[in-house]
């Protein structure tokens, strides 16, 4: 007899609760939270250095004197406002990124795949990437709260947050882009077949 994949627990939950009305519902909150960060809280962090970037939006990393340069352009009330409403909701939206596109690649590889397959572990990269991103903040706020005396090593570890939250969440772009692609195709494998590759003639 053909040994059948089993998912862990974490992919089997997803399942469940993968609906198109609740990855929809998740993907409105999700983009609210980012729209609100990208037009409101990182402009009025940046108010007084707009021609500088976030340390958020350097998805190659920084060096110690990008980052002490920039944290000095902020000023005292730009580190503040990085500090809220900036870094407030940035620790809202990893979250909401986690769910949001963990559920939705379950969502799209189910119209795809046969639930048995090992391709759902792709959802677990949300949640990493979500991770990533929380250690970032983290090293970000001991950066700005101890700035200026800050040292290289924090400088390097919240650098190396970045890059890796910036790859796994373009891998986890890439995996919905390439879930969507094959949810235009017709050929499809019915959920409930598990994993079947049709229905047989009758």
């Amino acid at each position: 007899m053909e040994k059948r994949y089993c998912p862990d627990g974490y992919v089997a939950l997803l399942k469940k609760l993968a609906t198109g009305k609740s990855v929809l519902w998740l993907f409105l909150l999700t983009m609210a939270v980012y729209s609100l960060m990208l037009f409101w809280s990182m402009p009025r962090v940046l108010a007084g250095a707009p021609e500088m970037r976030l340390f958020d939006m350097s998805p190659s990393g920084y060096s110690y004197s990008q980052a002490l340069s920039l944290l000095d352009a902020l000023g005292k009330t730009g580190r503040a406002a990085y500090l809220f409403p900036q870094l407030a909701l940035d620790f809202i939206y990893p979250g909401l990124f986690a769910a949001c596109y963990s559920l939705m690649l379950v969502w799209l590889f189910s119209r795809r795949f046969p639930l048995a397959s090992p391709v759902f572990h792709l959802a677990l990269l949300p949640l990493l990437a979500g991770l990533a991103d929380y250690a970032e903040n983290v090293l970000i706020v001991r950066m700005i709260t101890g700035f200026p005396d800050i040292s290289p090593g924090l400088v390097s570890a919240a650098s190396a947050a970045t890059v890796l939250k910036s790859i796994l969440t373009s891998i986890c772009l890439t995996a919905v882009l390439c879930g969507s692609l094959l949810l235009l195709k017709k050929r499809t494998v019915p959920p409930d077949q598990g994993g079947a590759r049709g229905s047989a003639s009758r």
